[in-house]
């Protein structure tokens, strides 16, 4: 068993505390992202739980074990770097059964597992090789394998598709979501990418600042952010934020310019007169008479879509449209947007309101003392 729970984890340098308690229940067999942006603490994490980094406070157990005070090597957990941190002077073959040569296992063993490792990896052909004569991905690859070959119970990764190409980076999204159903092991993985996130994640830890902004599957952050810093950070693009003043007699939304938005009252009960964040996806927005009225901006081609941006009471929207329908720079667009499509947040917390999903209320999301502080 090879489960992973953290307990009011922190994490101070000095007086400045960067990780403010963590709370995080992972199953064995879990593939976990820690996902945010450079300096949120999602690394520091990683470096806690693979013993690298002492904690400040709290409590992490691996496989029902606390391992606060354990060294790296007894935590049974195995650390894929972004650097890939190969040595240069031996062959991949080298590399990979470098853990179990210190570890005295005999050679023939280690030549058979060296092999079966090489060959789920596809480096068969590479082995006699030495690092600087291989790819980035290829290297990449390497690093995995001489940390399968240990078969911990725990796999780390600590942003290891950074230095690819665009075009390797999908590959190996691929190659490692096929490496966790094979092996099966408990893994934790860092990135600030939230496509990797989406693709490789059966949960999504969202951090923000040291703090937990949520917790969820794929679908859950993308279809319900908690908070205006998931909403936005979730999604290509992020959602539409805009202020807005709320009539709940109406099911209106009032625009800083005056113009009006519908919501829908069935799903937002509790919402009162006054102001609110709403936000939208591109994907809900259509162009057609008789939306909110701005005017165009500029266009993201996509290929087989684009991203229209318009300017909408001093908000900068966007538009998911396919075809090939051209404007010019400050023709008047109108935007519609489904009331179903509608999320609400609070406009001073950016916390999700109560909302009704499938006839069950799901009640406001309450802020974390820290986190409020930061907000």
């Amino acid at each position: 068993m090879a489960e992973i729970t953290l307990r009011n984890i922190r994490k101070s340098y000095a007086d400045t505390e960067v990780v403010h308690g963590v709370d995080l229940d992972v199953s064995t067999g879990e593939f976990i992202v820690i996902l945010g942006p450079s300096g949120c603490g999602k690394s520091t994490l990683l470096r806690m739980v693979a013993g690298l980094e002492a904690i400040t406070k709290g409590e992490i157990e691996i496989g029902g074990r606390v391992v606060n005070r354990l060294e790296p090597r007894e935590r049974g957990c195995a650390m894929v770097f972004q650097n890939y941190a190969l040595y240069p002077h031996m062959s991949v073959a080298q590399n990979i059964g470098y853990s179990l040569k210190i570890a005295h296992v005999p050679k023939a063993e280690r030549d058979r597992r060296v092999r079966e490792v090489a060959s789920s990896l596809g480096l068969e052909e590479f082995l006699d090789r030495r690092p600087g004569q291989l790819s980035g991905g290829q290297r990449q690859r390497v690093a995995m394998g001489r940390a399968m070959i240990r078969e911990p119970k725990v796999f780390l990764y600590d942003e290891p598709l950074s230095n690819l190409d665009a075009k390797l980076r999908v590959a190996m999204r691929v190659e490692i979501r096929k490496l966790h159903q094979r092996l099966g092991a408990t893994s934790l993985f860092v990135t600030h990418d939230q496509v990797e996130a989406m693709t490789l994640a059966d949960r999504i830890v969202v951090m923000n600042k040291g703090v937990v902004e949520q917790i969820g599957t794929p679908t859950e952050v993308y279809q319900r952010p908690e908070t205006t810093y998931v909403a936005n950070f979730i999604g290509t693009p992020g959602l539409n934020l805009i202020d807005a003043t709320a009539d709940p007699d109406k099911g209106l939304l009032t625009l800083p310019d005056g113009q009006q938005l519908a919501y829908d009252r069935s799903r937002w009960p509790d919402v009162g007169y006054g102001p609110v964040t709403a936000g939208f996806r591109a994907e809900s927005v259509r162009l057609a008479a008789g939306g909110i009225r701005g005017t165009y901006e500029f266009a993201e081609e996509l290929g087989a879509a684009r991203l229209v941006h318009g300017l909408f009471g001093g908000h900068t929207l966007i538009a998911h449209m396919a075809g090939s329908r051209s404007f010019a720079v400050g023709e008047a667009l109108s935007f519609v947007v489904d009331p179903s499509d509608v999320h609400l947040f609070d406009a001073d917390s950016g916390r999700r309101l109560s909302e009704t999903v499938d006839g069950v209320v799901t009640p406001a999301i309450e802020a974390p003392a820290k986190a409020a502080a930061l907000m």
